[in-house]
């Protein structure tokens, strides 16, 4: 990559491959209840994103890396449950269907902060949307064609995925594609705390 490359990256938790299949096995189950005009995420294209950050350049993910290097040596692994499902903005007219998730969540936004803290020092502006942890399993093209959302809701509340050691934070490379977005490992930084 030349130094004024422009690239999409982002940072993430990446999922293990069976919480995958499952989430595979989940949309195949609401393509069924929830008929519609929806944009389903491949299975293996679901992650768990931190911050987004657009187009960088080289010297920008190295800024990238070095301010994520600190708080993820401090932090420690903890792990993550799948489960429940909703909508944003919300499920009477949704435009992302999602799991969400539970266990230990607190470890979670702790080292979120962390990160938007450092990444900020180092200019990165922090997200002003509230962070809602979340795994997109769909995008909502028109939200009034979207039929059962709502009873599916409120009807699968046992509706899990599995669970998510965390042991590491994942900066991805993004490419658009007509199938999809394809998504390249660039670095790893393993929590160590």
């Amino acid at each position: 990559m030349k130094r004024d490359e422009r690239m999409r990256a982002f940072l993430a938790i990446a999922l293990p491959p069976e919480v995958k299949a499952n989430i595979g096995r989940i949309q195949e189950r609401l393509k069924k209840s929830v008929p519609g005009d929806i944009r389903w995420v491949r299975p293996e294209g679901v992650h768990l994103t931190l911050k987004f950050f657009g187009e960088m350049t080289l010297p920008e993910l190295e800024r990238i890396k070095a301010a994520v290097a600190g708080p993820t040596a401090a932090a420690a692994p903890f792990v993550l449950e799948v489960r429940g499902l909703g909508a944003f903005p919300e499920v009477s007219r949704p435009r992302v269907i999602w799991l969400g998730l539970a266990g230990e969540t607190a470890a979670l936004m702790s080292l979120r902060g962390e990160l938007e803290r450092e990444l900020a020092r180092a200019g990165f502006p922090e997200e002003e949307r509230p962070f809602r942890a979340h795994l997109t399993l769909g995008r909502v093209k028109i939200p009034k064609g979207v039929l059962g959302l709502a009873r599916t809701v409120e009807t699968e509340t046992d509706m899990a995925a599995g669970r998510i050691p965390v042991e590491e934070i994942v900066l991805f490379k993004s490419e658009l594609t007509p199938r999809g977005a394809i998504h390249t490992r660039l670095a790893a930084f393993p929590l160590r705390g």
